[in-house]
């Protein structure tokens, strides 16, 4: 067994501010009352994709292929989307004040706080822009359904690891979730008119008319006068 106690908090209470009060802390407590080693360095294996470390390997990455292309919309769009809502996530677990299901033990040793999972809304973020941006290049359905099923499996791998870690508690992982789409949404919203601003100059490029030159008026007159000459030449006796 464990030396470690889930925090004391007022049943009651609780459960008028959470109504999943009782499977947060029943799914908490079989978790760590079964972690081994072997089955804690696989949920690490699980927990990396969410990690700081890579979703900042992968930010690094990504700013350096959009500044390559030029590509500022898509450049922009990642900066607020992934590093903003983590750093609105951190905010309001500040706000909250939610202390994690465990906070020692054989497999344990956590500090801060738990409201909302960072991990998972790290990855909700990264995963879930970077299929904002491969779902318009992909023309088959099949591959569309493929990299959205992989980027949400990936989510959940991560937000089952942090449960299951005893970082977290099922509501903080759900609710990381929703913020982490909610965000990516109200972004995709908020800069749709920069893309708007950035597209319309190159469509309007695209279909304006050549203007029409001297040159190109006297090489046409000079076409049909030549067009001329062969059909009299073909219909004079």
């Amino acid at each position: 067994m464990f030396n470690a106690s889930l925090p004391p908090q007022s049943g009651a209470t609780l459960a008028m501010v959470n109504p999943l009060a009782g499977a947060d802390h029943q799914i908490a407590g079989w978790f760590h009352a079964h972690l081994s080693q072997a089955f804690v360095n696989l949920l690490r294996v699980f927990s990396e994709p969410g990690s700081a470390q890579l979703i900042g390997v992968v930010l690094f990455l990504a700013v350096i292929f959009f500044v390559w292309k030029r590509a500022w919309t898509a450049l922009v769009t990642m900066i607020v989307a992934v590093p903003g809502g983590m750093l609105l996530n951190e905010l309001l677990k500040l706000a909250v004040h939610r202390h994690r299901p465990f906070l020692d033990g054989w497999f344990v040793d956590w500090s801060g706080y738990c409201f909302a999972s960072g991990h998972t809304i790290g990855a909700t973020l990264l995963y879930g822009q970077l299929l904002l941006f491969l779902l318009p290049l992909m023309k088959s359905k099949r591959r569309q359904r493929l990299i959205i099923l992989s980027a949400a499996m990936l989510v959940m791998l991560v937000g089952f690891s942090r449960i299951a870690l005893g970082a977290h508690y099922l509501t903080d992982v759900i609710a990381a979730i929703f913020l982490g789409v909610l965000w990516l949404m109200i972004c995709a919203l908020l800069l749709k008119p920069m893309r708007r601003r950035v597209v319309a100059p190159v469509a309007i490029a695209v279909e304006e008319p050549r203007p029409v030159t001297a040159a190109t008026v006297e090489g046409r007159a000079s076409a049909r006068l030549f067009v001329a000459d062969i059909v009299a030449h073909k219909l004079s006796p």
